[in-house]
């Protein structure tokens, strides 16, 4: 089998059971088994989806910022909490607990690494405080 490079801005990496690994430059990998590898450069909120919590209910997600500045935060657990922010700087990660719904917004452009298991992951749009 021939080694190639492979542009990680451009695909996503997946570790499938068995410990096959594959690229795939699709987005439609949501549902498939196994864990997702994704990294990505990201020059506004836009980019991150600020405006949209997302959750991962099989498994915890581990989100680092590879250059840049980035701000993980968590939805409150019960009502009339705060919402929870870790500030993450270039060379740092955080893993963000099974179920914790969660979000990302930029300080400045930053590349984003993410490594998660994306089977029954949901989005939904951040009401304003």
């Amino acid at each position: 089998m021939a080694v190639t490079p492979i542009d990680l801005l451009a695909c996503s990496i997946r570790l499938q059971q068995g410990g096959r690994i594959s690229a795939d430059s699709t987005a439609a990998d949501a549902d498939q088994g196994g864990w997702r590898l994704r990294a990505f450069h990201a020059k506004t909120d836009a980019d991150v989806h600020a405006d949209h919590w997302e959750v991962h209910p099989e498994a915890e997600e581990v989100v680092s910022c590879l250059i840049g500045k980035i701000r993980l935060c968590l939805r409150p657990e019960r009502p009339g909490q705060e919402e929870e922010e870790v500030i993450l700087a270039a060379g740092t990660a955080a893993i963000v607990p099974r179920g914790r719904w969660h979000r990302i917004e930029l300080v400045t452009p930053s590349s984003i690494m993410a490594v998660t298991m994306p089977r029954g992951s949901r989005s939904e749009e951040r009401a304003e405080a």
